[in-house]
């Protein structure tokens, strides 16, 4: 067993929106009440709407611990949710992402726009330089990663990465898979910095 078995703080990767397909709030909550019922603390970007307030409303309804990370422009817009056990704010988005990875456990990401995009890439190129070691799991929901794992397997046969990396992140179809998932992980170390360059 790798080390997340030891996972408390999961940090999730969502978005805001209010005008995506419902299902996706809807896989956000369960996720939410998931990690709240097995009492792990989310740590997500401090928002109120879209599946972010879905995760924090279903997390926070079961009993669970949420934390937000969010930069100092987006409290002054009010984009913050209110009933957060604690909000971090920060002074911008860079700031944001190291703070949220730093204090991770492990990483899920769900569907998302750029911003989520961004943040998954950002931490699965951390793993690959040794500098984030924890799991890193993909809810797929309704095939929404497909193309970005496909693009990362192009990356692979290209030989801009390495056949290992493939063991950077896990793919699951359904919330309920998450925690098996962080679990099952593949052990990874500093070590990874050694092929990060192919």
């Amino acid at each position: 067993m790798s080390e997340s078995a030891s996972a408390k703080h999961v940090l999730v990767f969502c978005a805001s929106s209010r005008s995506c397909d419902p299902i996706y709030h809807e896989v956000a909550a369960r996720l939410g009440r998931i990690l709240a019922r097995a009492s792990m603390t989310i740590v997500y970007g401090g928002g109120a709407e879209g599946s972010m307030g879905a995760l924090a409303d279903a997390a926070l309804a079961a009993g669970g611990e949420v934390v937000g990370i969010q930069p100092r422009f987006m409290r002054e817009l009010e984009w913050s949710h209110g009933r957060l056990t604690a909000l971090h704010v920060v002074e911008d988005m860079q700031e944001r992402k190291r703070r949220m990875l730093a204090c991770a456990d492990a990483v899920v990401a769900l569907p998302g726009g750029s911003g989520t995009l961004e943040e998954l890439l950002e931490a699965i190129t951390a793993k690959r330089l040794g500098m984030f070691l924890k799991p890193i799991i993909l809810v797929n929901q309704l095939s929404f990663f497909d193309p970005c794992v496909r693009m990362l397997e192009r990356c692979i046969e290209e030989r801009f990465m390495d056949a290992r990396h493939r063991e950077m992140w896990q793919i699951v179809d359904e919330p309920e898979q998450v925690l098996d998932a962080i679990e099952a992980a593949a052990a990874w170390s500093e070590s990874a910095r050694h092929f990060a360059a192919i």
